[in-house]
């Protein structure tokens, strides 16, 4: 079959349709992870639509049995969750999205440094990876991918470069989707924030075998 210029130039028309009402979807459905806005020190951030999200990744007491002190935090990376250790054998869990394949890290660190909507610098290795990054966003932006709070991790006295954060994608959280930081939701980093003063303990696993048998939603 011979196809004439004009089949040539409808059917790119068409295709062009097609795209963009794949564009028009995409954002739909990200629209739908958010419900309205809320202010916070000044600032405004687009609030999670819990209805949309798992209940699994939703915050919630649970059983939990450690021998880690009270107020450590644990993170489990392969299963997505965040614990902060309480009294008489239970945490607070949260959803968490952590590092992708390749960008993991495990190991104990303590909180050094805490920031109220913080500012995000790109770490010289990931511009390299995407050039057209920018240097510095300032805190409070739109496109701050850290959100309302970090909270910084350093092991030894110094650094490590990973941090927990919000997120600007609720759906990432449940996934393995940052380049090593642990991801939370703004509702759930704004909470763990007012529960680690500077020198709480992390600790990173690769995993822990849950068994909570119940768990309680925390408002």
């Amino acid at each position: 079959m011979v196809l004439s210029r004009r089949d040539v130039v409808l059917g790119g028309l068409a295709l062009v349709a097609v795209g963009a009402t794949s564009n028009i979807s995409q954002a739909a459905a990200a629209k739908s992870f958010f419900a309205g806005t809320a202010s916070d020190n000044n600032f405004v951030y687009r609030k999670t639509n819990f209805a949309k999200i798992d209940k699994r990744w939703h915050r919630q007491i649970v059983k939990y049995f450690s021998s880690e002190p009270v107020g450590t935090v644990v993170v489990d990376t392969r299963h997505h969750f965040l614990y902060v250790i309480m009294e008489n054998k239970t945490a607070i869990r949260y959803g968490v999205g952590v590092g992708k394949d390749g960008f993991k890290w495990y190991g104990r660190a303590t909180i050094d440094r805490r920031a109220l909507w913080p500012q995000w610098v790109p770490p010289p290795e990931m511009r390299k990876r995407k050039p057209d990054l920018p240097h510095m966003v300032a805190g409070g932006a739109s496109n701050n991918p850290l959100g309302p709070r970090a909270l910084y991790l350093h092991r030894h006295g110094a650094d490590t470069g990973y941090r927990l954060h919000g997120t600007l994608e609720p759906w990432s959280i449940g996934t393995d989707a940052s380049s090593g930081c642990i991801r939370m939701f703004p509702e759930d980093i704004i909470d763990l924030y007012q529960r680690c003063p500077i020198g709480t303990a992390v600790q990173v696993l690769p995993h822990i075998a849950d068994q909570a048998p119940a768990s309680t939603t925390v408002e």
